[in-house]
């Protein structure tokens, strides 16, 4: 939930308030921002677990980070596979200080449209494999008091659009999720960020699943959004490495923020929602209060 405020925000810290991850675990590494994070990572000598569903995907990675690379297969639904590849992490570096949950897929088609199965099937990989890993991964951190778990969202978490809607839920699950996550790792050292993109210029929009018109009255609204988004792929303002960048600064800095916005676009929208938000908080003030038992007479 979008929770407005008047505080001006803190400009991140430099110098010695940074905070130093030097091994990263990074899901969904096959394209787009897990590859750009890993990427980044490697040339800044870090140390990264790169998995992907298909292992064979990460092998180019192998020339960037020699050593310093450990390449893994993981189905992020499957919980022996997660708590393996934390194993083998472990084994090789000795700990994980980052876990980027990345893997993830879009879904298209108006929300009465959206099967089921196909409903269930997003929150599967999008939510459920997202807690899955992070469980794998937390009990190591909280041992040694230090860490960072940043959940790959989207700005489609902080407000829906036409034609998107499912994605878009499972994107809001994962912003309250990340905001307890906040509340209740802060005071153990680990830290936890939501990154919310807007359209940027990686595979994603190309690997979406979409469900097939089947109700006319959506053809205005939850259609024509999907061709617009369809059409404008390859053409999106966002730079993925520059956002792999703003993500591993923001959390290196030694203060990152709980939710961190990439792209001009998606800065716009927020904004936008936010002052709708405010107008109808106002609007609609005296409703709110008197929903409340009445004062007690003087």
């Amino acid at each position: 939930m979008i929770r407005p405020t008047g505080a001006a925000p803190a400009r991140p810290p430099t110098g010695s308030d940074t905070v130093k991850h030097d091994v990263w675990m990074i899901t969904g590494c096959s394209s787009g921002f897990g590859r750009e994070l890993a990427t980044v990572l490697l040339e800044r000598g870090g140390r990264v677990v790169a998995t992907a569903r298909d292992r064979a995907r990460l092998d180019d990675l192998a020339t960037l980070g020699g050593d310093r690379l450990l390449p893994l297969r993981l189905d992020v639904t499957d919980a022996d596979e997660a708590r393996e590849a934390v194993r083998l992490a472990i084994e090789r570096f000795g700990r994980i200080d980052a876990l980027v949950n990345n893997a993830g897929r879009g879904h298209s088609g108006a929300v009465e449209e959206v099967s089921d199965a196909e409903t269930r099937a997003l929150f599967e990989l999008n939510v459920f494999g997202l807690l899955t890993v992070t469980r794998a991964v937390l009990p190591g951190m909280r041992a040694r008091r230090h860490g960072a778990v940043v959940n790959i969202g989207s700005v489609a978490g902080l407000l829906a659009r036409p034609g998107t809607g499912i994605y878009a839920a499972t994107k809001f699950a994962l912003e309250g999720m990340t905001q307890a996550l906040r509340a209740e790792l802060e005071p153990l050292g680990i830290r936890a960020m939501m990154v919310e993109p807007g359209p940027f210029r990686t595979h994603f929009q190309g690997s979406m699943t979409r469900t097939p018109p089947s109700i006319d009255d959506y053809a205005p609204t939850a259609w024509a959004r999907i061709a617009q988004t369809a059409a404008g792929h390859g053409r999106q303002a966002g730079d993925p490495r520059r956002a792999a960048t703003a993500i591993v600064d923001a959390i290196e800095s030694g203060a990152p923020p709980l939710n961190l916005v990439l792209g001009a676009q998606a800065l716009g929208l927020v904004r936008a929602e936010l002052d709708r938000l405010r107008g109808e908080l106002d609007a609609w003030e005296t409703v709110s209060r008197g929903a409340d038992f009445p004062e007690p007479a003087p």
